[in-house]
């Protein structure tokens, strides 16, 4: 319920205080389960994706954010799932809790590069999304997010205004040929790939072969609100 009234009240100032378009609509589907990879360039992403879509759409975040009266409001409106590192890795209980959002025919956001470009920059992608999309046996969407960075770069706390956002959604990338090898590394890296390789023709940003590491000047403050953990082949990390 409070996602819905967080999005009836969000939507429309988004809508009326930025210029936003949103492109490949068609590409969601109606009622059937999917993930979505986006490119990582500020903190408003995680705002704007989901308040444009007519879907809920999910991502986790780690429970101490929760905790936290002061960020717990914000992550419970956003429709985040709390994942805590006890019993277990966080990437194992990220996924668990991916899985139950795509097989009750959800819509999972992802983040492939782990954390946000730290220059505007395409980085390469962890192949947490690769292995989702085959345990899971759906289609991965890429989403390109245009001006977000432009309108909130990192370190920045309140966005510049009347600033022209583009929300692109890709086809469908399905993997169907893969099916199986979920504990293949070349077969998840190829994937990820794969979606990385249309992100890049989405967002026309430029591509480093090369994990990103978020900026030291990143201030604690804006990293704390920020972060949206995203799942990977490697302990769950926040996007920063």
């Amino acid at each position: 319920m409070a996602y819905w009234l967080f999005k009836a009240v969000v939507s429309p100032l988004l809508r009326f205080f930025f210029r936003v378009r949103v492109e490949g609509l068609e590409h969601i589907p109606a009622d059937s389960a999917a993930i979505l990879a986006s490119n990582h360039v500020s903190f408003s992403d995680s705002i704007f994706l989901p308040m444009v879509l007519r879907r809920r759409v999910t991502f986790v975040a780690k429970a101490e954010y929760f905790d936290d009266p002061k960020t717990a409001w914000f992550f419970r409106a956003m429709g985040q799932i709390p994942i805590r590192r006890e019993g277990g890795s966080a990437s194992s209980g990220a996924l668990a809790a991916a899985n139950e959002v795509l097989q009750s025919g959800g819509l999972f956001g992802i983040y492939p590069e782990g954390t946000r470009s730290p220059d505007g920059r395409l980085y390469k992608g962890h192949t947490g999304v690769a292995r989702l999309a085959l345990n899971c046996g759906v289609p991965v969407l890429p989403v390109a997010m245009i001006g977000t960075r432009e309108a909130q770069p990192i370190g920045q706390v309140m966005p510049r205004l009347f600033m022209p956002i583009t929300v692109r959604i890709g086809k469908p990338l399905r993997f169907d040929r893969l099916a199986g090898r979920a504990d293949d590394p070349k077969a998840l890296r190829q994937i990820t790939d794969e979606v990385m390789f249309d992100l890049r023709a989405l967002s026309g940003q430029d591509y480093v072969d090369r994990y990103a590491k978020r900026k030291a000047d990143d201030g604690p403050e804006t990293a704390q609100i920020a972060s949206l953990p995203v799942i990977d082949d490697r302990p769950l990390v926040a996007a920063g």
